[in-house]
Formats: C-alpha cells, sequence, structure tokens
C-alpha cells in the first residue's frame, strides 16, 4: 500500500471511531431524563409540554428565594450541553415559558436593589445586600432575555434603561420572559436567565458570564437545580445542595 493510500486509510478508521464515539453520545443522551425532558419539551404537544412546568409562587420550605417565573427549568446550573460546554459551563439556570414572548411574568427572587444599565435591552441586576445565606456578603441577581427578538423590551415601565437602585419586595414584577439573543444569530426560546453573581467585594457585581462569578442556585430557591444532581421535573426538595 502507498503511503497515500495508507494516510487515507488512517483517516478512515479515524472518521469511523469518531461516528462510533459520537453514536455512543447519542444513545447515552437518549437514556438521561434531562435529556428525554427536552426533546419532550422541543417535541410535545401543548399538555405534555405543561407537565414539565413548574410553578412555585412561593418559597419552597427553608428557601429564601422564590422561583422568578413558571415554566420548563430545561438549562441547569453547570449544564454542559449546547451551547455551553464542560469547560464553559451554564452560568444560571433557563426557565423556559410555554407562552410566546412577552406573555409570562418574571417576579424578583427576593428583596432588593434593582438596576438596568443604559445599554441594556433585556436584563435587570438586583443588588441583595446581604445574602439569605451568608450574611457577611452581598450578591446580585441577575434576570435577562426580558425582550423580543429585535429588541423590544417587556421589562416593566418603573425600570427604564439608566434606572439605579431601585428598592423592590419580593414578589414585584420585573417584566416578562422574551426570545432576545444580542446579536448572535442563534435564535432562543422564550425563557428567562436567571443567575446569583458574586460582589467584587467594593460593592459592584463581577463579570456574570464567568461560571467562577456564579453560585449554584439550588439552595437559595430549595430545589435541585445543578446539572449534576437535577432528575425530572423540578420542584422543592428537602436537601437542594448538590455534591457533584
Amino acid at each position: 500500500m502507498t503511503v497515500s493510500g495508507l494516510l487515507l486509510f488512517a483517516l478512515a478508521a479515524l472518521y469511523l471511531i469518531y461516528q462510533v464515539w459520537q453514536a455512543v453520545g447519542y444513545l447515552r443522551a437518549a437514556d438521561d431524563p434531562r435529556n428525554q425532558a427536552f426533546w419532550q419539551w422541543a417535541m410535545g404537544s401543548e399538555s405534555e409540554r405543561e407537565a414539565l412546568v413548574t410553578a412555585q409562587r412561593a418559597a419552597c420550605p427553608g428557601a429564601p428565594f422564590i422561583l422568578p417565573s413558571d415554566g420548563f427549568v430545561g438549562l441547569l446550573y453547570a449544564d454542559p450541553r449546547g451551547p455551553y460546554s464542560a469547560s464553559r459551563p451554564h452560568q444560571g439556570i433557563d426557565i423556559f415559558s410555554n407562552a410566546q414572548p412577552g406573555v409570562t411574568p418574571v417576579y424578583a427572587a427576593y428583596d432588593g436593589y434593582v438596576s438596568r444599565e443604559a445599554g441594556w435591552k433585556s436584563t435587570l441586576i438586583q443588588r441583595v445586600p446581604q445574602d439569605p445565606l451568608d450574611p457577611t456578603r452581598q450578591i446580585w441577581l441577575y434576570y435577562t432575555h426580558m425582550a423580543d427578538r429585535t429588541g423590544n423590551d417587556f421589562i416593566e415601565e418603573a425600570f427604564p434603561p439608566g434606572t439605579q437602585e431601585v428598592f423592590v419586595p419580593q414578589g414585584t414584577l420585573l417584566g416578562y420572559t422574551g426570545d432576545y439573543n444580542g446579536a448572535s444569530a442563534r435564535t432562543v426560546w422564550t425563557h428567562l436567565h436567571f443567575s446569583i453573581v458574586r460582589d467584587d467585594g467594593n460593592g459592584r457585581y463581577v463579570n456574570e458570564l464567568e461560571f467562577n462569578n456564579t453560585l449554584d442556585p439550588s439552595p437559595y430557591l430549595g430545589m435541585a437545580l445543578h446539572y449534576d444532581c437535577a432528575d425530572g421535573v423540578v420542584s422543592c426538595v428537602a436537601s437542594p445542595e448538590c455534591v457533584p
């Protein structure tokens, strides 16, 4: 066999190995209840989708936060599934709405001070001076995707661009879920992205896009929301802490 023939054979073998590896991954994914739920949400009927919705307007027993919106908690904290990865996992939770953009309400998960940067089309951030699970520190609650695809926002009029430090009690209506995805060409389902962001120690929030700048929302919401520990439809649980 010539050198070029050997090279072609090696490339074909590597391609076959890759295809087998991909097939094994798909088979494993098919058995994962988290992925089965995603398929059900994507392909199911209205009633099948509704069966995946978590509606929890009161705080779970022993938890300080309320779930900020009703919906299917489809992408979890530390989720490595696309568009995320194992090296850049999801920094919060995505709550998908069983409705069109601008319909499903978003509420303040806790008492705190809401701000909206001048350039933010779909986003609010809320300062919580004392973390209810660690009163020695300040944390921030980040809410986004509250606009349609072209950037028309569904945020309440009380929070126009440039808003700074407006106090809101837990349960205050902040806006409605949308499908805005910035300048990205990738479309997204109607949802709320919610995350808990660390403080920089000087009274400012740090970059929410960095996973290590965020906190697992599970103990704050009393629900198993970490990818490594979640199982089935999200609901209140006695022990929300996750040890991956």
